[in-house]
């Protein structure tokens, strides 16, 4: 953990063993040198459970965030993967709102600031004007939810075509309008959508101008968009940094996966003083 920089480094809570405690994720998260630790909620039943948290449950992770001296700041929320907005079904677009309110609730019990939401209208059906439809309409619900408990939403630039772009993102900020609506952009897959595009990660990440609340940073190759270890790939971070350091972005999240490797505490460690370094280049 390091103090008195100008902007925070979190990390992403899959790089880590998901046996490990909290007490335990918060302190390598603290020893690696991270300064905060990104809650995943995604599609399995295991992190969607974590919605229902106790009062008891939440309370054990504040006291070890206390301990640790590590907060949990921002939530990664890609259940709506399997639950998304934009459902044929309307069931599961009422389990949709369901989750978003869930996820707000923890964010205010954790004292989360940030939900990064995945940037699709639908994930395992066919994408229409239907869904597209929806996804809008069920987006204004969850922007308005967000509103009422002071938590920002920002969409992450997925590896789709939906919302593969911050200029995509801009459509649905702009038609809400709100303050609680923003974009969470990853690096590495702006780098993929460049080459698809055609459009520079330096111009896509100023069409967002003033809208960005943070920024993932993921290695990345032509055409994979996971897994790929810092160092080893092709993304666009001096062109990236460049112009969110400009922004005025402070808050930048190292998103990569333990995949069972018995160097994985000193691959956090890697992790950190490498992306510090590129951080480091235009804010200091």
């Amino acid at each position: 953990m390091v103090k008195n920089k100008p902007y925070q480094l979190g990390l992403y809570e899959k790089a880590m063993p998901s046996t490990l405690s909290w007490l335990e994720k918060l302190n390598q998260t603290k020893a690696a040198g991270f300064d905060w630790l990104e809650i995943s909620v995604d599609e399995t039943d295991a992190k969607l459970s974590r919605l229902d948290y106790t009062k008891e449950e939440i309370n054990a992770i504040k006291a070890a965030m206390e301990t640790s001296g590590v907060p949990i700041l921002t939530m990664c929320l890609s259940g709506h993967r399997k639950y998304p907005l934009g459902s044929h079904d309307h069931d599961i677009q009422k389990r949709s709102l369901e989750i978003m309110q869930k996820a707000i609730d923890l964010s205010s019990a954790l004292g989360v600031r940030i939900i990064q939401l995945a940037g699709y209208d639908v994930y395992y059906e066919t994408s229409d004007d239907y869904t597209k439809e929806m996804f809008s309409v069920n987006l204004n619900k969850c922007v308005k939810m967000a509103a009422k408990a002071g938590i920002i939403l920002a969409f992450e630039t997925m590896e789709t075509l939906f919302m593969d772009t911050c200029k995509k993102s801009m459509h649905y900020v702009n038609l809400n309008h709100s303050p609680y609506l923003q974009i969470y952009p990853d690096v590495g897959n702006l780098t993929n959508a460049s080459r698809i595009s055609g459009i520079s990660v330096k111009e896509d990440i100023e069409s967002a101008n003033g809208h960005i609340a943070a920024a993932h940073l993921k290695e990345i190759i032509e055409g994979h968009y996971r897994e790929i270890p810092f160092g080893t790939g092709d993304t666009h971070y001096d062109e990236a940094l460049e112009v969110l350091a400009k922004q005025g972005v402070r808050m930048f999240t190292g998103e990569f996966w333990y995949i069972g490797s018995e160097t994985w505490q000193a691959d956090l460690a890697f992790a950190n003083h490498y992306l510090r370094s590129k951080i480091e280049k235009y804010i200091n």
